[in-house]
């Protein structure tokens, strides 16, 4: 698998974790957050597909199928799951501490977990991919929550009442 296509993957596991830094970057978080979370995020991105690709080796030294579909439809079920996640109707609680950032954390970087069990048998160098993954979804998150802090400083509230108009209309048009 080339770079490139780690690279697309990567953006796409990473688009979860820059709309929510967005939507967290207009709340007014504590700078020194910033920095964390991102870090965090990259973290977690690192690790978790490699924790993915090891129990998907065991996993695949007990069933007899073919890799590849195991992958496929795990590329397919997180497809549908961030669309589904679209329409979720949980209030945003503030990243007040280092327990709440290692949540956020853990929760944008699942899907790359799964990615990972799928992923190993795609590719040869998983150090690389974690890498890549973990770099991306870093820099993601940071411009991300840094968009949401410039936002709020232009427009004020009007940015956050705009993200929640957005989201809002988002899981509107997706129920219906």
């Amino acid at each position: 698998m080339s770079i490139g296509i780690l690279f697309l993957i990567a953006v796409g596991l990473s688009m979860d974790a820059f709309s929510l830094a967005l939507i967290y970057g207009t709340l007014n978080m504590q700078k020194k957050y910033h920095n964390l979370m991102s870090l965090f995020v990259g973290i977690f991105h690192f690790f978790m597909p490699l924790l993915g690709y090891f129990i998907g080796k065991i996993i695949f030294s007990f069933l007899p199928i073919q890799p590849e579909i195991i992958a496929g439809i795990i590329f397919i079920a997180l497809a549908i799951e961030m669309l589904l996640s679209l329409k979720k109707d949980e209030p945003l609680k503030l990243l007040e501490n280092i327990y709440s950032i290692c949540l956020f954390a853990f929760t944008v970087s699942i899907d790359s977990f799964s990615i990972g069990i799928g992923l190993g048998n795609l590719t040869k160098n998983m150090i690389l991919a974690s890498l890549i993954f973990s770099i991306t979804s870093g820099v993601f998150t940071y411009c991300g929550v840094k968009l949401g802090d410039i936002l709020v400083k232009k427009f004020g509230n009007i940015a956050t009442l705009v993200g929640a108009i957005i989201l809002l209309s988002l899981g509107i048009h997706y129920i219906f």
